[in-house]
């Protein structure tokens, strides 16, 4: 409580992407709740939203790591996660995964009210007026297709990025367009992938900044791996959250 009003209390999704691959964008979203004045919680046993499963069709798996999630979560004022891939997942399927129990839906439902992706939750929420962060460089912004067109994350990051007076922001051509990973689609269609990747890269290198920036890891790698395979070493690809609490 500060200032006699009660901290909003968040569980904060780390998303199993994250966990397993760059943590560090996990404790930088911990630390931009916490600057926001939120009591945060980070359930232990958490793991994978189930969109994996959901997307190759196995509905049976994706319910059950749906329920998992709101057994998990479900206590919590609000829910976080620094994905809008993970955050859409609950806020649009889940819905569908409950369809055919109505008071599994009734408690989904509220689930998926309460699920915000970080930056929206930062700026709509929170409404955090300051960021902890001092990152200084150029940057340019990947806009992930899951959060802009599930959620409709394309102000709010930027918003966040404009608090940081080192930092300046030269948008690229085709920002919005497909990074070519989608999941399981990088798998089963790789050479589409790839030239989707390609040209993300050259819009991302034609930008000229220091950095690419995005809410969403897989997109992140994604790109990262194809700016490695193109010769580019210098580049760096950065999550929002670790840009916004510096030091990356």
């Amino acid at each position: 409580m500060e200032n006699g009003v009660e901290a909003m209390r968040v569980g904060l999704f780390v998303t199993c992407l994250v966990d397993m691959m760059r943590p560090r964008i996990g404790f930088a979203a911990l630390k931009l709740l916490e600057a926001a004045g939120c009591e945060v919680v980070v359930p232990a046993a958490q793991t994978c939203c189930g969109q994996p499963a959901y997307n190759s069709g196995d509905r049976a798996a994706a319910r059950s790591l749906a329920v998992k999630l709101l057994d998990e979560f479900e206590a919590c004022e609000y829910v976080v996660a620094p994905s809008g891939s993970c955050a859409g997942m609950v806020r649009t399927h889940y819905a569908d995964l409950a369809a055919a129990d109505p008071a599994l839906a009734r408690r989904m439902a509220a689930l998926s009210a309460k699920t915000y992706e970080l930056t929206d939750f930062l700026v709509n929420v929170a409404k955090l007026a300051r960021v902890p962060g001092n990152h200084v460089g150029s940057i340019t912004y990947h806009d992930s297709c899951a959060g802009l067109r599930e959620l409709g994350i394309k102000a709010q990051p930027r918003a966040l990025l404009a608090q940081l007076p080192g930092v300046t922001l030269s948008e690229m051509q085709g920002a919005e367009e497909c990074c070519g990973f989608g999941g399981t689609f990088s798998v089963k269609f790789g050479e589409i992938s790839a030239a989707i990747a390609e040209k993300k890269c050259d819009c991302i290198r034609a930008a000229g900044a220091a950095a690419v920036v995005g809410g969403d890891l897989g997109c992140l790698l994604n790109i990262e791996g194809k700016l490695r395979r193109m010769g580019d070493e210098t580049t760096q690809v950065l999550h929002v959250a670790e840009v916004l609490v510096g030091g990356f």
